[in-house]
């Protein structure tokens, strides 16, 4: 019992840093941009292709893991996590550290499905097993809202590189723990590892997350228009695949199930506002506010304390009230905490925000852990890498698409300031390009231009930010009724969504792989 839940630190332990360099370099973006004269969309890029490249090789990960082993590929992916690290942390140019980043991604790929596939199979009890699952997403949930606060440290002291080169000795511990606590877990009937599904998996998921972001920062285009096309016939390509082949990558019949889509919905939705809300408030910290970068971090830690707390407090909520009423709550909550922030401004208290934030923690914390845990339980443990990178694959699209359109809105507004009158025009189309760009500007300018300068950019900012938010807000809303519509059935009677599956391969409260058909109908959705 206690090597169980030592394995489970260390499992943890990997998620908490996956999480943590999803959002670690919110509060590093004005130095990199300073340091490497970023651009704006360059400086979009390097906050989101590691969750975009992360995303589209989740399902491939979680496959290979079924295959090879979860505990060989967590290893082996924190292996390479560690030293792709080192080579972000010493990127010389924008383009080195797109690339770098994009490495991460795939790096943090082998991680994330293994630490859950491990987890559905060391945890066989599913009482057990819900407190384990809110215990990996709460440190999941916990990782992206501290990624702030360790930044904020890390830059009091040290350069922007030290962000990434932390990750090298936690992984070192994970090795090692993972050597001495952790043990495998595969399918012993795998079936091929069929790569025309990688392809089209990965070029489905990268061709569509494109086509969204750079319309939402530049327009309908035709280049958005072809990704976009590219990409839903590489998914449609990939679905119907999967639909012939006797050993599938992933069970797209899974999916037909209005409870299972729900949750990987509400997977996604509850992570959306929190990405890209925390990126930009740490801009809005230092570039408006002029707080440092430990106080910017300090100032997002609600964020990160509720969300730990209620990712753990799930598995106790399920059991009071229905996973839909759980769900649909914590979707909720994000919403309507980011409505409160559509008022900002340059003087906006910090009581709003930090109550925003502490909100916005509670409902992530109390939504992805149900879905994961729905997810995880709706396969058998053979399959656990497949079910689990959906979940995954979920997290992660919705890390990134919360920077790209959150950030894409917050950009677009705020290139649309009015530049006070007597600038060069070479001056005006750079301060354009971004806040931070602008700050660095202001320095080299008179005191009265440089205040006017400051003062116009940090209200359009402020003002993107506002409108940004609204937008999220109205999207979390209507995510939690449509969740709440999707799931408002229980399933039928003696029948869980794994049963799409497998029938009768999966685990009960027992632990012993058979099917209570009360207790099932009994704890419903």
């Amino acid at each position: 019992m206690t090597r169980r839940w030592l394995a489970l630190s260390v499992l943890t332990l990997a998620v908490l840093l996956i999480g943590i360099d999803g959002t670690v370099l919110a509060l590093a973006t004005p130095f990199i941009s300073s340091d490497l004269h970023t651009s704006g969309i360059e400086m979009l890029w390097i906050g989101d292709i590691y969750s975009f490249v992360l995303a589209s090789l989740l399902i491939t990960m979680g496959s290979l893991g079924d295959r090879i082993g979860h505990r060989k590929l967590l290893l082996c992916g924190a292996t390479f996590f560690a030293a792709v690290s080192v080579a972000t942390a010493y990127a010389p140019s924008a383009e080195a550290l797109i690339g770098a980043r994009a490495l991460l991604g795939v790096a943090g790929a082998t991680l994330a499905p293994a630490t859950l596939a491990l987890i559905r199979g060391i945890f066989t009890d599913s009482r057990q097993r819900s407190l384990a699952v809110g215990v990996w997403a709460a440190a999941f949930s916990a990782g992206a809202a501290l990624g702030p606060l360790v930044g904020g440290v890390l830059l009091e002291h040290f350069w922007w590189g030290s962000v990434f080169l932390i990750n090298a000795p936690v992984m070192v511990v994970l090795l090692v723990g993972g050597l001495t606590l952790l043990p495998e877990h595969r399918n012993p009937q795998p079936g091929p590892w069929d790569l025309p599904s990688v392809g089209l998996s990965m070029v489905g998921i990268l061709g569509v997350v494109y086509a969204i972001k750079d319309t939402a920062a530049h327009g309908l285009k035709l280049s958005a228009v072809m990704a976009a096309a590219a990409g839903a016939f590489a998914l449609t390509a990939f679905v119907r695949r999967q639909l012939r082949l006797p050993s599938p990558l992933i069970d797209v019949r899974l999916f037909a199930n209005r409870a299972f889509s729900g949750v990987v919905s509400a997977n996604l939705l509850s992570v959306l506002g929190l990405s890209g809300l925390v990126f930009f408030l740490s801009q809005y910290f230092q570039l408006v506010r002029g707080y440092s970068p430990l106080g910017a971090g300090l100032a997002e830690l609600p964020a990160a304390l509720t969300a730990t707390v209620f990712g753990v407090l799930a598995g106790f909520a399920v059991r009071r009230w229905t996973k839909r009423a759980v769900l649909t709550t914590g979707l909720a909550l994000v919403g309507i905490a980011m409505a409160t922030l559509t008022t900002i401004h340059t003087e906006t208290p910090y009581p709003q925000l930090g109550f925003a934030l502490f909100i916005v923690g509670i409902g992530l914390g109390l939504a992805f852990a149900v879905a994961s845990d729905v997810i995880l339980a709706s396969v058998p443990r053979e399959r656990a890498g497949a079910a689990a990178a959906v979940s995954e694959t979920a997290y992660e699209l919705g890390m990134a698409l919360g920077i790209a359109v959150i950030g894409s809105i917050v950009t677009g507004v705020y290139r649309t300031m009015t530049v006070p009158p007597g600038l060069p025009d070479a001056v005006v189309t750079q301060a354009r390009d971004s806040l931070a760009a602008a700050n660095d500007l202001a320095a080299d300018l008179p005191p009265a231009e440089a205040a006017a300068l400051l003062d116009a950019a940090r209200e359009s900012f402020s003002s993107g930010l506002a409108i940004a938010s609204g937008v999220g807000a109205a999207l979390m809303l209507t995510s939690a009724a449509t969740v709440w519509l999707l799931l408002r059935d229980r399933l039928p009677r003696g029948v869980e969504v794994g049963v799409l599956h497998d029938p009768g391969v999966h685990d009960d409260a027992r632990g012993d792989g058979r099917v209570d058909t009360a207790r099932g109908a009994e704890r419903g959705n």
